[in-house]
């Protein structure tokens, strides 16, 4: 009886701790698969859903990864965070709203990989960016942002010496408007150095739209066939390009300060501008 009595005393005192531990600690990796459930933790053998179920179960600095080809949902991210999906299908609808959303600290760094980006035209922003130490975003589709003002990228950081990366990506069916683009940096009391290598930007209202504190490159890309402007450049915003074409845009091949390292293709735009000579070359 005395042992018993020895027992409840003992589980009386560690239930309460046993109830107040997470059900999942948060892991550096975590997987999501189109036919898991946001209520497991996540694992290889038991994945999430949606990117929005995993984000919460993945520590900071940790890594998404997808298991099968699938719809994964919106989502915004709030700290350093990589969502890697090469291989399959990593697929987010957009349709109404803002398909990726960052928003993290000036600290952080954000790897966005292998995802298929779909606006299914009345999406607002592929990849909205307001605050981050650095943005890379990697073989991605991004196309038909055609909501109000839609844009593939919008880059408008409040921080300071915030970075982008763009490589090796499709921007394409992006905005319908004068403030509509396929890439459109921009910054909200911070600055933004931009550089966008092998990419496609085609078929948008305005192709890259730079303004503000914002220094972009743009090398070895295609801006073709927008209804606009190719590269509209404007206020104190600096832009370089290089090895890259730009044809065949309704507007002008490019305006405002854009600088030219004379190794471009500028042909069939209306009209076809002549940048000014970009030093650089050593």
């Amino acid at each position: 009886m005395r042992r018993i009595a020895l027992w409840a005393l003992v589980a009386g005192f560690l239930l309460p701790l046993a109830v107040s531990q997470p059900a999942h600690a948060q892991a550096t990796r975590t997987w999501v698969s189109g036919v898991g459930d946001d209520v497991n933790p996540c694992s290889r053998t038991a994945p999430c859903k949606t990117f929005a179920g995993a984000i919460s179960k993945t520590a900071a600095g940790g890594e998404i990864n997808c298991l099968d080809s699938a719809g994964y949902g919106t989502v915004t991210i709030t700290k350093a965070m990589t969502i890697y999906c090469e291989g399959v299908v990593g697929s987010i609808l957009g349709s109404g709203t803002n398909g990726i959303n960052v928003n993290a600290a000036a600290t952080d760094h954000i790897v966005l990989r292998g995802l298929d980006i779909e606006g299914a035209g009345t999406g607002l922003k592929g990849v909205n960016i307001l605050q981050a130490a650095s943005v890379v975003i990697e073989h991605c589709f991004i196309r038909d942002f055609n909501g109000a003002n839609g844009v593939g990228i919008f880059s408008n950081p409040s921080n300071f010496n915030s970075m982008l990366m763009i490589r090796d990506s499709v921007i394409s069916h992006n905005g319908t408007a004068a403030a509509g683009a396929g890439i459109s940096i921009n910054t909200n009391g911070g600055s933004n150095r931009v550089l966008i290598n092998n990419t496609a930007v085609h078929n948008n209202f305005v192709g890259v739209s730079a303004q503000g504190s914002a220094n972009v490159q743009v090398n070895n890309s295609n801006i073709s066939e927008n209804l606009s402007t190719g590269f509209a450049l404007s206020g104190v915003a600096g832009a370089r390009i290089g090895r890259s074409v730009i044809v065949n845009n309704l507007g002008a091949a490019t305006s405002g300060s854009v600088l030219s390292y004379l190794d471009n293709q500028i042909n069939g735009n209306n009209p076809d501008t002549t940048p000014a000579t970009a030093g650089g070359y050593h």
